[in-house]
């Protein structure tokens, strides 16, 4: 005879799905700390290296390596880093003579570097940066008034110039549009900014029509950076401290200016305190809110909201940051913000507020010597 089973109690039943709840939870947890660490990567010159750091989701940072330039024995002047979309290799350009680019894999799981190889660049380059495929090295020369592209290999490694096209005086950053399609290099000493037209598939350079647009006298155009959105372009001059702001018509790669403002604190006058501005960095989170920069006379970074409708910035206000800020970028989640002074060989991160865009100080960071970049990579 069968007998009937008995229903179990209910405590046993609330035992068993909590058990499988605190189980799922960490199942889910741990695939998480599993699948998103992100690393920051800092270009130290004067060491002729790069301090990798791991950040957590409260913002500290832990040094997991130093990674030496292998094959390099004179520091540069500074060192320029760049990532490939795939996210499977670093490149560090060298501003040492035999001007080289030092290819490093990324270790997927730990973040840390291996050195994979060296090849040319053709001159001492302030700024390097892959186009969006992945394939070419674009490359600046301040002190050669030129710009050049070189093939990536398979490997990582840069291949031998393809291209190297004169400039005006001092071209300091060379980048490629959201689409690819163009590539756009700043002329500080000439106030101009340079337009090409780019062919991916060939992987060629040509002049676009019309080949560069002009900036105010003696405003040094030096770093940009595009809006999440394609629509916009945030440009800051050097010799005077603005930050401008563009319409990006993507269709014919044209600029077209919007509003002037500056990255110089409030209070600033370089008339009377004899200290002329020296601006220096800017970049803009993932999600498009808020735009930064830096300036080195004063060591501060600015701050503002963008209007993601007109572009327009509204500034926040300055903190005061690491001596001689000439490189500083935002984490993925767009939650934190790291900044390098070269002068103090060091590296200060700040929590960014998500509603108002505000910094505040959370920790500094020792550094190798006189850095001046910083990337930041999730992975995998």
């Amino acid at each position: 005879m069968i007998r009937p089973t008995r229903p179990a109690p209910r405590a046993a039943i609330a035992t068993i799905l909590f058990t499988c709840l605190v189980a799922c939870l960490a199942l889910v947890l741990g695939v998480r700390a599993g699948m998103a660490e992100t690393f920051a990567y800092v270009g130290n010159a004067d060491s002729n290296n790069i301090s990798v750091f791991k950040i957590a989701e409260n913002g500290e940072m832990t040094p997991v390596q130093t990674a030496a330039f292998t094959g390099v024995e004179k520091p540069g002047a500074s060192t320029p880093l760049a990532i490939t979309p795939d996210h499977r290799v670093l490149i560090a350009g060298v501003r040492s003579q035999p001007f080289l680019a030092v290819s490093f894999a990324i270790d997927p799981k730990t973040g840390q570097l291996s050195h994979i190889g060296n090849g040319p660049l053709a001159d001492s380059m302030a700024n390097i940066a892959t186009d969006r495929g992945g394939k070419v090295l674009f490359s600046a020369s301040y002190g050669g008034n030129k710009v050049a592209l070189n093939p990536l290999q398979a490997n990582g490694v840069v291949g031998e110039p393809k291209q190297v096209i004169p400039t005006g005086l001092n071209a300091h950053a060379f980048l490629p549009s959201p689409d690819n399609r163009f590539v756009f290099a700043t002329n500080l000493g000439s106030d101009q900014v340079l337009s090409f037209a780019f062919d991916a598939a060939a992987g060629t350079l040509t002049p676009s029509d019309p080949p560069l647009f002009k900036t105010p006298e003696k405003s040094g155009p030096r770093h940009f950076v595009f809006h999440p959105n394609g629509k916009f372009v945030y440009l800051i001059h050097e010799l005077n401290g603005d930050v401008a702001a563009y319409s990006y018509e993507a269709k014919s790669g044209a600029w077209g200016e919007i509003q002037r403002t500056t990255a110089l604190p409030e209070g600033f006058n370089g008339k009377e305190s004899d200290k002329k501005p020296w601006a220096a960095d800017i970049h803009i989170t993932p999600d498009g809110r808020f735009l930064y920069a830096s300036e080195r006379t004063t060591n501060t970074l600015t701050a503002y909201k963008v209007d993601p409708t007109s572009g327009k910035l509204t500034t926040i206000g300055s903190v005061p940051t690491e001596k001689q800020p000439r490189g500083f970028n935002i984490d993925p989640t767009g939650r934190y913000l790291a900044a390098v002074g070269e002068l103090s060989d060091g590296m200060t991160v700040y929590a960014i507020d998500q509603t108002s865009g505000a910094l505040s100080k959370l920790k500094s960071y020792a550094t190798g010597k006189k850095p001046n970049w910083v990337e930041f990579l999730k992975l995998p």
